[in-house]
């Protein structure tokens, strides 16, 4: 798993008007080949974002007992998704599914109903993996898990293969077409985050 650390740049003063992205891998493999591309992807808009690795591994199995005193890795979670603009899930594809930690990690976010912390969240689905339909069946799942708890999920797909042109020794994108249709996806992510941030409040 990727470190999980604040993406923000040391020193320079913060563009009042950056998103808070709140990045999620789904894998908690220490040399996750999707915590890679998440990186990569935000290398291709960092100057424009505060983007943040939320952490999931250190969450415990959801089970109901706990919701009278929920666990601080728990507390930690939801209120970081709950600060974000936007979501961006990075994800592997297990068994033609989504991967158990990432599932748990959505039901504590999920619960209860009314502090659901995906609800009107703008998020991006993708995900890599050697196999040439690159978490496809897996993030077909997570569009529809996301979407019935209220998520705003872009359209498109970006199902990557994971060859070894992707990244190049500095973590970034080897391959310009790959580079160029990645960027035009974060690009709808960050527009659309930004409309609705930007949206005056419904009146009472």
């Amino acid at each position: 798993m990727a470190e999980v650390v604040p993406l923000e740049t040391q020193g320079k003063a913060e563009p009042m008007n950056k998103l808070k992205l709140a990045v999620i891998v789904g894998s908690n493999r220490s040399e996750s080949i999707n915590a890679k591309l998440a990186n990569a992807l935000i290398g291709l808009v960092e100057d424009r974002v505060d983007a943040r690795l939320i952490q999931i591994d250190d969450l415990p199995m959801y089970n109901p007992d706990l919701e009278g005193a929920r666990p601080e890795a728990v507390q930690r979670f939801t209120r970081e998704v709950a600060a974000a603009d936007a979501i961006l899930v990075v994800t592997p594809e297990h068994n033609r599914s989504v991967p158990a930690v990432l599932k748990n990690a959505i039901d504590w976010g999920s619960k209860p109903a009314e502090n659901n912390v995906w609800k009107g969240k703008v998020a991006a689905i993708t995900g890599t993996s050697p196999g040439a339909i690159g978490t496809a069946v897996g993030q077909q799942h997570l569009r529809q898990i996301l979407g019935i708890l209220g998520s705003l999920v872009i359209g498109g797909e970006a199902y990557i293969s994971f060859k070894p042109d992707l990244l190049d020794a500095e973590g970034r994108f080897g391959n310009e077409s790959t580079r160029a249709f990645l960027g035009a996806y974060m690009e709808q992510l960050l527009e659309l985050a930004g409309r609705i941030s930007e949206a005056p409040a419904k009146a009472a």
